[in-house]
């Protein structure tokens, strides 16, 4: 069985773009999709293609794939259709004020209308006033006053002539009150004389004011009538006076919207109301009055001002981004106004919500801040249910007191929902709010990365084109290219697949941007890549400094060179909250007298976790097919991580434990300028594991720091040759022989590497041969 060493060609793969294609991204066209996301493409265009209710989109995937931005430019990019797309606005409802009536209007003319009907008003403030104070509108109203006193005075005079032949005066009370009293000649009657006359004589004056006050009663009842007719005839001038202000402000602006019904309807509807309501023009000084005016715009009446809710300026769709979901500022809420100590709210102190602003169009928000914000789940359920805008005051849901507020009219509500979030969050809406999959209808499922060829290669070019352009960026050359969809693939982790973690692109371009302009450079070059990338290591290494210093000064026991029994250097992988790297560890087997047990000191300690634990009894099978078919192996095996005093997980680490073992049970020395990764199943064959570039890239580092020779390297499955996307450094020192790497598809190989002996031969001098004997 032989094993030979990697290719350097097979430790990173170069990318390799179209030099007349791509010169730079100055002349690559930007990209009009989702990079790589086709699935999630798929799922966006087919719910803003369908208008039924309940397809609304839930995007899911990892945080970091930059599933917004990207789908924000697909939208911006292909314009869906507006539809429903409209200006709206809350007008006193001037039947019920606590109602406010919604306007829909057509898209753009909210602004327009709004300043129209504040110029009319403002020339309804001072015409109104001026209509009513004039020679001619007194001269009406003076005449219309001596009609009524000229009759009044004459339906009186009768009486009084009357009452004066029968010897009775018609007398005026202090308190304004008409009275009969009986005459003494010219005088009035005391109480005195009145009693001196003889008893008909009283009673004959008695029953003439009796007469009298029944024909006093009838005039009072005509003289009111006059008067209400008088009222009414006021009334109908004023009225007259109003309407003739009205017909000359209002002609203009009927005759503009005069197709659209709503506007007409209004128009009269404020009309009707102003002739009502025309004194809150004329009075001054009136607290009621100052209340009307109170505005913290202008000095209008508010009755009659126009609340523009949404204003559709132009033709774009709307595309709105909340980034913080509160229930105000998703659902809008009602302003209250202090004026001279007076708390009072109208109509025009509603204020729109991010689902008015983005009622036609699409909002999106963050699913857990979302559900993180009180009611406000409930609420977008809600409204997504009736399909339409409900205002009402948060108060009001979380209260149990009857506080007197708005009631405005729901606003028709036609919007696409896009809910950005993890698959964790996903499931336990799914699992947990029957209504979830009823409103979100379409999931867009992001992938992590796609696949690596050539044509990818330059949508992933042109992906990066899109970033340099949309952020102003300096162009990048060919190389500089390349350089970063290399970087993507070792983001990946794996040579034929490219991340698709946008944000980390975004963020590497940002940086190699800020070096550019640094440099004075007119574009970005692979130099100023290999500088941002290199800048961004440091900063987050300290802690990956902090563990090569230890080897550096001894602390961490490790030989890179010579032979060892029961001592192999296994491969780790640290990680931090923003860096991830390789170090080496020792693993030692020592055996005693037993019964072929495997005794896991991680595992006895608490400190090896499940998976770790199911790896060696993987192996201890393994090692029981090879060495105890036929009576149990009279040895009992100690192994553990050396110098590791934090908790071990994975199986990463079987294949090192194993030619541990092997090398205690043969007492044949194991090399130790080579390192190993890779798990195995219970047949001994080599299975990938996880972070294989940071691993070799660590045990290398340790090299260097102990010294290098040619004879060092690192053992991996091989099957993960795919997964090697290994620094320039490391690619060098194996094209020069100076470093190795050896992909092995059985354990076996393993061993063969470590002790330089064959498994079994003819001569029984095998390295198993030696075990058997052994063991025998």
């Amino acid at each position: 069985m032989s094993t030979s060493p990697l290719s350097y060609k097979l430790a990173y793969r170069p990318a390799a773009l179209d030099d007349e294609l791509c010169k730079s991204t100055k002349n690559i066209t930007p990209i009009d999709e989702i990079v790589g996301q086709d699935r999630a493409q798929q799922a966006v265009e087919f719910a803003m293609s369908i208008p039924d209710r309940g397809y609304n989109i839930y995007a899911v995937g990892q945080n970091g794939l930059g599933k917004r931005t990207m789908v924000l430019r697909y939208l911006k990019r292909h314009k869906p259709v507006g539809n429903g797309m409209y200006d709206w606005c809350y007008v006193t409802n001037f039947d019920d004020t606590r109602r406010p009536k919604v306007l829909k209007l057509p898209m753009g003319t909210g602004t327009e209308f709004k300043k129209e009907i504040e110029k009319i008003t403002l020339k309804l403030v001072k015409a109104i006033p001026l209509a009513f104070d004039n020679e001619l509108y007194y001269t009406r109203t003076g005449t219309l006053k001596n009609q009524l006193t000229d009759q009044q005075e004459s339906l009186l005079a009768t009486l009084t002539k009357e009452a004066k032949g029968k010897g009775i005066s018609l007398a005026v009370t202090t308190q304004g009150e008409y009275q009969f009293i009986a005459l003494n000649g010219e005088e009035l009657h005391t109480e005195e004389t009145f009693e001196a006359l003889d008893r008909q004589e009283q009673r004959s004056l008695e029953s003439s004011i009796d007469e009298l006050e029944i024909k006093l009663r009838s005039l009072v009842r005509q003289l009111t009538e006059w008067e209400d007719k008088y009222s009414a005839k006021i009334e109908k001038l004023n009225e007259d006076v109003i309407s003739q202000v009205l017909t000359v402000n209002f002609e203009t602006i009927k005759t503009k919207y005069k197709d659209s019904k709503v506007i007409i309807q209004h128009l009269k509807d404020m009309e009707k109301d102003i002739i009502e309501n025309f004194d809150i023009f004329i009075q001054e000084g009136n607290e009621e009055t100052e209340l009307a005016y109170a505005s913290l715009e202008k000095k209008l009446p508010r009755r009659y001002q126009i609340n523009l809710l949404v204003n559709q300026d132009n033709e774009q769709f709307p595309l709105i981004v909340e980034e913080s979901p509160s229930y105000h500022n998703l659902f809008g809420y009602i302003e209250n106004a202090t004026y001279k100590g007076t708390v009072f709210t109208d109509f025009s102190l509603i204020r729109p919500g991010s689902l008015h602003k983005a009622n036609g169009g699409v909002l999106l928000m963050d699913a857990v801040k979302v559900l993180e914000r009180p009611y406000v789940w409930d609420g977008l359920k809600r409204a997504l249910r009736a399909q339409n805008l409900n205002l009402s005051s948060l108060e009001k849901e979380v209260t149990l007191s009857g506080t007197v507020s708005l009631e405005p009219e729901p606003i028709p509500l036609n919007v696409k929902i896009i809910l950005f979030g993890d698959h964790q969050t996903y499931q336990l809406l799914q699992h947990y709010d029957s209504e979830f999959s009823e409103l979100f209808k379409v999931t867009a499922d992001f992938e992590d990365d796609m696949p690596r060829t050539a044509a990818s290669e330059y949508h992933y070019a042109q992906f990066i084109s899109s970033i340099v352009q949309d952020g102003k960026l300096l162009q990048c050359d060919k190389r500089a290219i390349e350089r970063i969809i290399e970087y993507s693939s070792r983001q990946s982790g794996d040579q034929n697949r490219l991340s698709l973690h946008s944000e980390d692109i975004s963020n590497l371009l940002k940086e190699t941007n800020y070096i550019a302009r640094a440099a004075n450079s007119n574009m970005i070059r692979l130099k100023h890549v290999e500088q941002a990338l290199s800048n961004k290591e440091h900063r987050v290494n300290r802690v990956q400094d902090g563990v090569m210093q230890s080897f550096k000064n001894g602390t961490t026991l490790m030989q890179t060179e010579g032979a060892v029994i029961g001592q192999i250097n296994a491969l780790s992988v640290l990680s931090t909250s923003n860096h991830q790297f390789g170090m080496p560890n020792r693993i030692t087997a020592t055996t005693s007298f037993g019964k072929g047990e495997v005794f896991d000191i991680e595992r006895k300690v608490e400190l090896g976790g499940s998976i770790h634990s199911k790896g060696v009894f993987i192996l201890s099978a393994y090692l029981a097919s090879l060495f105890g078919k036929n009576k149990a192996i009279p040895l009992k095996t100690y192994i553990t991580f050396e110098q590791s005093y934090g908790g071990v997980d994975g199986d990463s680490a079987s294949m090192a434990e194993f030619c541990s073992i092997i090398s205690a049970y043969s007492d044949i020395a194991a090399r130790q300028d080579l390192a190993i990764t890779g798990s195995m199943n219970q047949f001994g064959e080599a299975q990938p594991i996880g972070g294989v570039n940071e691993k070799i890239e660590g045990f290398y580092e340790v090299c260097k720091i102990k010294g290098l020779n040619k004879n060092q390297g690192v053992i991996i499955p091989e099957s993960n040759v795919q997964n090697l996307m290994l620094s320039a450094e490391i690619v060098q020192a194996i094209e020069k022989g100076e470093f190795s790497i050896w992909p092995v598809k059985h354990v076996s190989e393993a061993v063969v590497l470590f002790t330089g002996m064959q498994l079994e031969n003819n001569e029984q001098t095998g390295i198993y041969d030696l075990i058997k004997q052994k063991l025998a």
